[in-house]
């Protein structure tokens, strides 16, 4: 593998969009050998991020995904990122079931257990930055 990284990004602001996502995702995971388990993994995760951008803002935003594998050991960075209304409580946003728009409330909890590491900021009125790490076993 080249030590340069690996880069996708992605404009959502569709459910397409989200679609495209998720299955770049996939592929890039694949790409550095990820397992197809661990692939899908990142995959949902991506997907439920890149939902929050069609669902939550009015213009959607960006997915970026980096893959690094200079060591021989392959890391995934994801980040979502938009300048949409912002979360007012992450506190809150994080707990499963809670949800502002009447859906499951499980798409940031569950994205947070499917990465190694998870990362939000946000300001109200300004928007939303995601960071996740998914390393290949």
């Amino acid at each position: 593998m080249s030590p340069e990284p690996d880069v996708v990004t992605v404009r959502v602001t569709s459910e397409i969009d989200a679609a495209e996502a998720r299955q770049e995702a996939r592929r890039l995971a694949l790409r550095h050998g990820f397992t197809t388990v661990r692939a899908h993994g990142l995959a949902t995760a991506v997907s439920e991020l890149a939902m929050n951008l069609v669902l939550h803002t009015d213009r959607g935003g960006l997915i970026r995904l980096t893959a690094q594998d200079a060591t021989g050991a392959a890391v995934i960075e994801l980040v979502a990122e938009d300048d949409g209304p912002g979360i007012r409580d992450l506190a809150l946003a994080m707990e499963d079931g809670y949800s502002t728009r009447g859906g499951l409330g499980c798409g940031l909890p569950g994205t947070r257990r499917l990465v190694d590491a998870f990362a939000i900021t946000s300001q109200v009125g300004e928007g939303t930055r995601i960071v996740c790490l998914v390393r290949r076993p």
